[in-house]
Formats: C-alpha cells, sequence, structure tokens
C-alpha cells in the first residue's frame, strides 16, 4: 500500500510541474507581447525553487500513525514580477532573446514532464490489464 501513495505522490508532483510549465508559457508569451510596452516590467513563475526549498526544510518524524509527515507539502506555484531596473530607456526590462530561450526551455521541460506522465500512466494500465491480455 505505501508503494500506492508513492506512485500517488510522483504522479500529483508530475502533474503540478506541468501545471507549472503551462502556467510558466503564458507568463512568458505575456511578457513577449510586452516587449514594447513602456515601463512594463517582466514577470515570472515560481516552482522549482520553492519545491527545492520545501524539500530541503521537511525533516519531520512520525511518533503515531496520525500525525503529518509532510509528504504532501510540495512547492507552490506563483507568479512574481521582475521590478528590477532596465537598461533601456523607457523602462520596460524585457529581453527578446532572452524570453525566447527560456520558452523553449520551458517547451522540453514540458515535454519531459508530459513523456514521464505518460510513462506512469502506461505502467499502470499494463498492470490492471494484466499484461495486455
Amino acid at each position: 500500500m505505501s508503494n500506492l501513495s508513492y506512485d500517488n505522490k510522483v504522479y500529483n508532483l508530475i502533474k503540478q510541474g506541468l501545471d507549472a510549465t503551462s502556467l510558466r508559457s503564458k507568463v512568458i508569451a505575456n511578457n513577449i507581447a510586452n516587449v514594447n510596452t513602456k515601463g512594463y516590467k517582466k514577470y515570472y513563475v515560481s516552482f522549482e525553487e520553492t519545491l527545492k526549498n520545501t524539500m530541503s526544510s521537511i525533516q519531520l518524524e512520525k511518533s503515531d500513525k496520525l500525525h503529518l509527515d509532510g509528504a504532501n507539502v510540495a512547492g507552490k506555484i506563483s507568479v512574481k514580477q521582475d521590478k528590477s531596473t532596465s537598461m533601456r530607456e523607457d523602462g520596460n526590462n524585457v529581453d527578446i532573446e532572452n524570453e525566447m530561450t527560456n520558452e523553449a526551455a520551458n517547451t522540453l521541460l514540458h515535454n519531459a514532464l508530459l513523456t514521464q506522465a505518460n510513462s506512469k500512466l502506461s505502467l499502470t494500465r499494463y498492470v490492471i490489464t494484466g499484461g495486455g491480455r
């Protein structure tokens, strides 16, 4: 039963990663659309950093089966604004080349997560059907 719980946690983490990459793609597209908007400050999605911080800070010990173990705690997906100054005179801090690079990397991550989700679902289907009999 604990293996099922572990598999469920992994699958939920993959789903959360897909949600983050989907939101990141929208945020990057919005940044690109505003590349020529005077005073616009770019936005970014924070997920991996909070996930890493959360996972490294969890060191809980259970002495009773009803105690929380921190296993359901995961990184928070949030959109933040980069209010740093700009090299441009109009105050806009969007770097189109950087945004395009970020979008390409985000697409690769999204595709890798989709592959992982599909593999997990295929394996589950295989086990349930008894090997395709």
